[in-house]
């Protein structure tokens, strides 16, 4: 079974690997695929489920399509799951339907737990900042989830570090303790690192839980030596565009070669590595199917990697300052 870490200070404990519902999940995959996903997820030991409300496509399918199971296999095991929602990035049209107001905020929320049928999520996100509406607003709406029953805890995703602290605080002086931050973190991508986020967390007590620890596929063996037909960088319309693999390639191979000297691939390395860095307490993990799910999940059989390994690391993919990722 799945080893659990305490989420920070608190009484929370979360699997080393949470499954992520961003990608597969939606109204336009195999809803047996993805039922097979989630019962063997849960089989495995994975407790916690990553959710938000524009997941899918289309926007609010993937909670749907949850709650559907849910409903159907799980129920009865509600009180051992850890289900997360979020809202922020655009999920209808008008001048609501998206970023940190009040009124998006919450009516997302409601939105959700109808999708899900369910009266309340184990942690409920802020998404993203918005630059544009008071900070105390939005953090506003998470208190009220919290004080109203609709959520038991809070967490925040995206923040740059200054608009974190102040958040915290915001919520801190409500009585409500954020328990999770979630970045985009991986070898590729060390910006909570660079801007001392990781440390600062584990200095407050709040847990890290980490999404495209994988770089959305890119630390996998698979682009070594192109863009594959059919894979997530060759579609148009997705997150993942051919120019950022081209421009990671040799960095990919160098990597490749340290995951080679310790007989491991890729992906391995790239998964133990992030659950070895400070201040991490579990990793969002997609999957298209069963298999690559227990592909995924074998990366927790990997021993610690030694000094040598992460100075090698370190070389070839220091930590610096990036943009954020969406998710």
């Amino acid at each position: 079974m799945i080893a659990h870490r305490r989420c920070g200070c608190s009484g929370v404990l979360l699997p080393e690997i949470s499954l992520g519902l961003w990608h597969n999940f939606g109204d336009v995959d195999d809803p047996s695929e993805a039922r097979n996903m989630i019962m063997h997820a849960f089989d495995q030991g994975i407790t916690h489920f990553d959710l938000a409300n524009n997941y899918g496509p289309p926007p609010g399918s993937a909670e749907k399509n949850f709650g559907t199971i849910l409903r159907s296999d799980l129920l009865a095991h509600r009180d051992e799951l850890f289900i997360s929602t979020k809202a922020g990035h655009a999920m209808w049209p008008g001048p609501h339907g998206e970023w940190g107001s009040r009124k998006h905020v919450l009516a997302s929320l409601d939105q959700s737990l109808q999708r899900l049928r369910l009266p309340y999520v184990d942690v409920f996100y802020s998404h993203r900042p918005d630059p544009h509406t008071p900070l105390e607003e939005t953090m506003s709406a998470l208190i009220t989830a919290v004080q109203s029953g609709r959520a038991l805890y809070v967490g925040l995703s995206k923040y740059p570090l200054t608009m974190l602290q102040e958040a915290v605080s915001i919520l801190r002086a409500s009585g409500v303790r954020p328990l999770l931050y979630q970045p985009p973190y991986s070898i590729l991508n060390r910006w909570p690192e660079a801007e001392g986020i990781h440390a600062w967390l584990e200095q407050e007590g709040i847990g890290s839980i980490v999404f495209s620890p994988l770089a959305q596929g890119m630390l996998t063996p698979k682009y070594l030596n192109g863009i594959p037909a059919g894979s997530r960088a060759a579609r148009e319309d997705g997150f993942l565009q051919e120019s950022q693999v081209i421009a990671q390639q040799e960095k990919l191979r160098a990597l490749s070669a340290v995951a080679e000297t310790l007989g491991l691939p890729l992906h391995h390395m790239a998964l133990r590595w992030a659950l070895q860095q400070q201040g991490v307490t579990s990793l969002i993990v997609g999957a298209r199917n069963v298999a690559q799910l227990d592909d995924n999940l074998a990366a927790l059989q990997v021993p610690e990697l030694p000094i040598e390994a992460l100075q090698a690391i370190d070389r070839v993919a220091p930590a610096v300052r990036k943009e954020h990722a969406e998710g």
